[in-house]
């Protein structure tokens, strides 16, 4: 049943531009499957899918062809998510919060954290804000400039 139901999930990315997890399970129902969002969230993480920008400028949920991505830690395709998500950046104490466009934020976690960035311990993305935990309060300029050289 997972499998047939990922299986569909791939199959309506492809075919609607789908920008929210409300918005696929609805298309999932109506399909005939019974699902939770905790289920809808648990598919896409474990399909990969990420958030680019439709054909009407708002995100959507797509496939990462990883044989198309570059080897290298830091793609192109990541520099544009940062560029095209990014809103601001701000410091709380050891924690660098960054606004994104609505519904980005997963995707540009994903590309910070494809910088390798050591002196982030950890990030957590929501619909429009991260936040990055940084080893030291000190540390987080560095992490800022690093960040923004990126974009």
């Amino acid at each position: 049943m997972k499998r047939t139901r990922q299986d569909k999930i791939l199959e309506l990315i492809r075919q609607y531009e789908i920008e929210t997890q409300e918005e696929l399970a609805n298309r999932l129902l109506t399909a005939g499957f019974q699902v939770t969002q905790a289920t809808v969230s648990r598919d896409i993480r474990e399909l990969s899918l990420t958030k680019v920008t439709g054909r009407n400028g708002r995100p959507k949920y797509a496939v990462m062809d990883h044989n198309n991505v570059s080897s290298a830690p830091y793609s192109e395709r990541y520099a544009r998510v940062l560029q095209d998500g990014m809103v601001s950046m701000t410091q709380a104490d050891n924690l660098v919060v960054i606004k994104t466009v609505s519904g980005m934020a997963m995707a540009v976690a994903a590309a910070i954290d494809s910088l390798g960035i050591e002196e982030i311990a950890g990030s957590i993305a929501g619909d429009d804000t991260i936040m990055c935990a940084v080893k030291t309060a000190a540390l987080v300029p560095k992490v800022m400039e690093r960040i923004r050289s990126e974009q």
